[in-house]
């Protein structure tokens, strides 16, 4: 039986607007990279774009790599507070792994820098191991490497989708984040239903 590593990590923790998501990645403990060895892989932010892309379409292609994705709205994020929110996300996106593969309740969990599984979660999952957080885990364990890439491909087509339903702040651009743009959108048109509140900055209009 092929022996898996799971890796989880978030996208979208300092956004002043969109969801938080979260991904948690089941990948073969002997991973070799071969076809993929032309890409580079490192924490999301660090890659381009389109290399972001490419990555997401291998591990859809590879029949042995396995993931889950959960995210947590801004009207939760303000409600619960961010690394709440960031927290029930990962719990929830490994709930949904293990849930569609039992096998992954005897892999090593490991999360990145900031992240945990609650209690219930992993007494829920059963799981043989107890997950670890690492610092830093997204410039070290290829697992998390991953699941950071999925979650940042996932979430930046969602924020371009967003565009769509509200064109004045360009959230196709910048996705969410507090770029000066951004700011200046909000100080023009206020907040949108999709702005954290609690992350809210002084605005002169607002």
């Amino acid at each position: 039986m092929k022996k898996y590593v799971i890796g989880i990590d978030e996208v979208g923790r300092g956004a002043l607007a969109g969801p938080i998501f979260v991904t948690a990645l089941a990948l073969p403990k002997n991973f070799r990279r071969r076809e993929s060895s032309f890409l580079p892989l490192k924490d999301s932010k660090k890659l381009r774009p389109s290399i972001r892309e490419q990555w997401l379409k291998y591990v859809d292609r590879r029949q042995d790599i396995f993931y889950a994705t959960s995210k947590i709205s801004p009207k939760k994020i303000d409600i619960f507070n961010i690394s709440r929110a960031a927290n029930i996300a990962a719990s929830r996106a490994m709930v949904k792994l293990v849930s569609k593969y039992d096998i992954f309740c005897r892999s090593s969990v490991f999360l990145d820098g900031g992240l945990y599984l609650d209690k219930k979660t992993i007494e829920k999952l059963n799981l043989k191991r107890k997950p670890k957080t690492i610092i830093k885990g997204d410039e070290k364990i290829n697992a998390i490497k991953l699941a950071s890439v999925v979650a940042k491909v996932k979430r930046d087509r969602f924020m371009i989708k967003l565009h769509e339903k509200h064109p004045n702040y360009e959230f196709n651009i910048h996705k969410g984040y507090g770029t000066k743009k951004h700011r200046e959108a909000i100080e023009k048109n206020g907040y949108s239903s999709e702005h954290r509140l609690s992350f809210k900055f002084k605005a002169k209009s607002v």
